[in-house]
């Protein structure tokens, strides 16, 4: 009886009008109408909810729990309402998943562009890219932006921008390093399931550095706890040191709290890709928000 909410909503109005008659006319339906829809409630529920009186009707015990049942009901029926009018209305939250640097560093000075542009609220849901990926093929975002190229059927993938790496610390550095100069310094890393840690173990290979001899005082999780174990690191000594995305430190880096090197000879950088499903490849709101992050230039 619950999925046919119209006898129940019949119900509501004939305790609300405190009349069978004065429902009729509220709802547009004949009185034998109103009384044979209660009476069908009553049949399913083998009890009686309603009792007529001269003055107006009143409700069984059974009829009052009846009713507090039909008004959660008919709140939430109503609420339901309003966000299928939402999304009929195109006022729905445009999710965007993002890895860890670029939902916390790059997308954050774009957000309310990106809001005007698509005329919709915008969320962000930042993980590492594989995990972004994963929460796309299960549609609980829209798109997602990543810096590890996680590539799967069913996908779109446009290449964004560059973003580069560079080694940095907390205390002055040459502006160019020698492979000699990494053994010289205390390292933080990112744990192994970065895309960072991923392509700098990869170039550091090809340089013939090895990273064993390193001395890694630290292995964290995310840019933000890199940069902030580097900001708390002494100033004094040998230097603290990791690798991240520059625009992490952008910021620190223009102020004088940070000092970025590059790997002498080497560029250490790699792509950023928006990715979304084929699907939606025709989907307007798709479509806007790639043309806008296309004419990015970071």
């Amino acid at each position: 009886m619950l999925r046919d909410f119209a006898k129940l909503q019949t119900f509501l109005t004939v305790v609300k009008e405190k009349s069978f008659s004065k429902a009729s006319a509220k709802l547009g339906i004949s009185q034998p109408a109103v009384t044979q829809q209660i009476k069908f409630i009553e049949d399913y529920l083998d009890t009686r909810i309603v009792e007529r009186k001269k003055n107006g009707i009143k409700l069984t015990k059974e009829g009052e729990d009846l009713h507090r049942i039909a008004m959660r009901l008919d709140k939430a029926i109503i609420s339901s309402e309003k966000e299928l009018l939402k999304i009929i209305n195109k006022e729905f939250t445009f999710v965007i998943g993002a890895s860890y640097a670029i939902g916390n560093y790059i997308l954050p000075k774009y957000l309310s562009k990106i809001k005007e542009t698509i005329n919709n609220e915008v969320y962000v849901r930042m993980d590492v890219s594989v995990n972004v990926i994963d929460e796309l093929e299960e549609k609980k975002i829209d798109i997602a932006l990543i810096e590890s190229p996680v590539f799967r059927e069913g996908f779109i993938y446009r290449e964004w921008v560059e973003d580069e790496l560079v080694i940095f610390s907390n205390q002055v550095l040459p502006k160019q390093l020698r492979v000699e100069d990494f053994y010289e310094f205390d390292w933080i890393c990112r744990d192994e399931s970065s895309h960072t840690r991923k392509l700098t173990a990869e170039v550091f290979e090809d340089l013939g550095v090895d990273c064993s001899s390193f001395n890694i005082i630290g292995v964290v999780a995310s840019p933000t706890a890199i940069k902030e174990s580097i900001m708390r690191s002494p100033k004094t000594g040998r230097p603290v040191v990791s690798v991240i995305s520059r625009h992490v430190i952008s910021d620190e880096v223009e102020d004088g709290r940070m000092f970025e090197a590059r790997i002498k000879n080497y560029r250490l950088a790699r792509k950023l890709y928006i990715a979304y499903s084929k699907e939606r490849k025709h989907d307007a709101f798709i479509d806007n928000v790639v043309n806008f992050l296309s004419t990015i230039r970071i």
